[in-house]
């Protein structure tokens, strides 16, 4: 008899501590899922942040290498990173001046990270030298991973360290908002993996298109005025927007749009570097920012205060000549 009670007080004891581990586990699944939602917030009121790139090629966690940029190992099933987006025009070397640029590159892959990168155009060619955030891959090739394994190893690009000691790999670029294969061989698990690269013509500085490149409120012959243009958004969580058409202000061959954004909760914006304050005290947000080029994505910066710390957002704009009209009245 005491044994038997002995075994049912165990039983019970047992039951109690395994509902309590699984009440963890709901707890720590329920916090997850809150963070996530809380990444996809809009700024109307709520948080939007800028979603951290996955930190493991696996779908398992592992630890990360000693320098911490990168994980120590590599599974086989990595989640694939959007790049580009709908409707981008390839830009080729003849639409470019010759010169040296920095630019920014989109990778399908966190564990492809690309830090640093400047293109060379020169002769109707362009090359780029692409730094790395660690050391896990030792050779690239412009191609599919089939392709690669049964290339021959002249067309390998093997790794080049630079004066900080980073892994550089120097490549040919067809074209800049064009998605381009590339596949990088992982010096630890000796095998290669399928990556895609965009070399996203809208970080180059107005210069790089030389002249005539580009489309502008001078090469237009855009009168001194008011005009409405369509404007389009990319970046972010996707749900912000802002108004279109938008009020465009032209002066003197210049153009100035005013951006109205869905959310009260921006402070500043940023252009090429320069700070643009808030034109209006209430309502949803608005700024007037140079446009220097139409038909073109443009790169800008938007501080949110909507979270407890305040945090810039990376979007682009693109206006839309096509649809330029005087605005009433004009």
């Amino acid at each position: 008899m005491r044994m038997r009670k002995w075994c049912l007080a165990a039983a019970a004891a047992a039951l109690v501590w395994g509902t309590a581990g699984c009440g963890r586990a709901q707890t720590g699944n329920g916090s997850g899922e809150r963070g996530q939602t809380a990444a996809a917030q809009m700024e109307d009121g709520q948080a939007e942040t800028e979603q951290e790139e996955p930190a493991l090629e696996g779908d398992k966690t592992e630890p990360l290498s000693k320098n911490g940029s990168e994980p120590a190992t590599e599974g086989e099933t990595a989640p694939t990173l959007a790049v580009g987006t709908e409707g981008m025009e390839p830009v080729y070397p003849e639409a470019l001046a010759d010169g040296e640029y920095d630019i920014q590159v989109d990778s399908s892959s966190s564990m492809f990270r690309i830090t640093d990168c400047q293109l060379t155009v020169a002769d109707g060619a362009m090359k780029a030298v692409m730094t790395m955030s660690g050391k896990g891959y030792g050779k690239v090739y412009l191609g599919t991973k089939e392709e690669a394994e049964t290339a021959p190893e002249t067309d390998w690009i093997p790794y080049v360290e630079n004066q900080d000691g980073a892994h550089t790999f120097e490549v040919p670029v067809a074209a800049l908002d064009m998605e381009i294969p590339c596949s990088a061989f992982s010096k630890k698990k000796e095998q290669w993996y399928d990556r895609t690269l965009v070399f996203r013509s809208d970080s180059l500085p107005a210069e790089a298109f030389g002249a005539g490149g580009l489309t502008t409120a001078a090469s237009l012959g855009l009168e001194n005025g008011t005009y409405q243009v369509e404007v389009s958004l990319d970046g972010g969580s996707g749900r912000t927007t802002v108004e279109s058409p938008a009020s465009l202000r032209v002066e003197d061959g210049n153009a100035f749009a005013t951006i109205v954004w869905s959310s009260p909760n921006y402070d500043y914006m940023k252009v090429d570097g320069e700070k643009y304050l808030q034109i209006n005290e209430e309502g949803n947000s608005a700024f007037e920012i140079p446009v220097s080029a139409f038909d073109r994505r443009l790169s800008v910066a938007a501080d949110t205060i909507a979270m407890s710390v305040p945090h810039e957002i990376e979007y682009t704009l693109t206006f839309h000549s096509g649809t330029l009209q005087p605005a009433e009245g004009e």
